[in-house]
């Protein structure tokens, strides 16, 4: 994986002159770029959301699917996270691909997709990923993990032979940019970063930083 980031770091530098207005058409031609090189795991995303008392969290999760209206990730409602989105619509994500020396930081806020949506999703996921949505009280404190195994084959044994319906305090999160920073590790240190803005139009703005 080093080599890739070797050889491919002079011929990717950002330049505001032919970087594409809209940061979306940008993020897929990066993501795209990901996938071709085979770069592990190229959805993770760290998500940050922030508590009543101002205090930030941090966790990993899966980009499942993007388009011009935002990122979306599938989690339990009842989660950290999901508590802290309640409380606060404001949050930040974070792709990191290493090897080719990239990053992308985004700021926006978060809404929950349609519940057909979710319900859409929720039905290709595996059947034993179907139960665990409903076996785990994520993020609340439980006494050991028989608890969960107890309640897993439990719901195994109640759906058995029929579909799994999608539990009511699960499904999926659609964060809505309003700044997205691409950033381009170069050999010399003087990375490149370009962040986009968007404009009370809709429309959005670009500005070169200083690395």
């Amino acid at each position: 994986m080093a080599n890739i980031q070797d050889s491919h770091k002079d011929s990717m530098a950002l330049n505001e002159r032919n970087a594409p207005k809209d940061p979306f058409i940008l993020f897929t031609q990066w993501y795209a770029m990901s996938q071709t090189l085979g770069l592990s795991e190229p959805t993770a995303m760290t998500v940050v959301t922030v508590d009543t008392a101002g205090q930030p969290s941090a966790r990993v999760v899966l980009l499942k699917e993007y388009d011009s209206r935002g990122f979306v990730f599938f989690t339990n409602y009842n989660s950290r996270k999901g508590s802290d989105i309640c409380d606060n619509a404001k949050c930040a994500l974070l792709f990191y691909w290493g090897p080719v020396a990239r990053q992308i930081r985004i700021e926006g806020v978060i809404e929950k997709v349609d519940p057909a949506e979710s319900d859409t999703y929720f039905a290709t996921r595996p059947r034993n990923s179907q139960l665990g949505a409903w076996a785990s009280p994520q993020s609340q404190p439980i006494e050991n993990r028989r608890q969960l195994t107890d309640q897993f084959e439990e719901l195994r044994q109640k759906y058995e032979g029929r579909p799994i319906p999608r539990p009511p305090h699960w499904g999926g999160y659609r964060v809505v940019p309003t700044v997205m920073e691409f950033w381009q590790g170069m050999p010399d240190r003087l990375h490149d970063r370009l962040q986009y803005d968007v404009l009370a139009s809709g429309e959005w703005s670009m500005k070169r930083l200083a690395p």
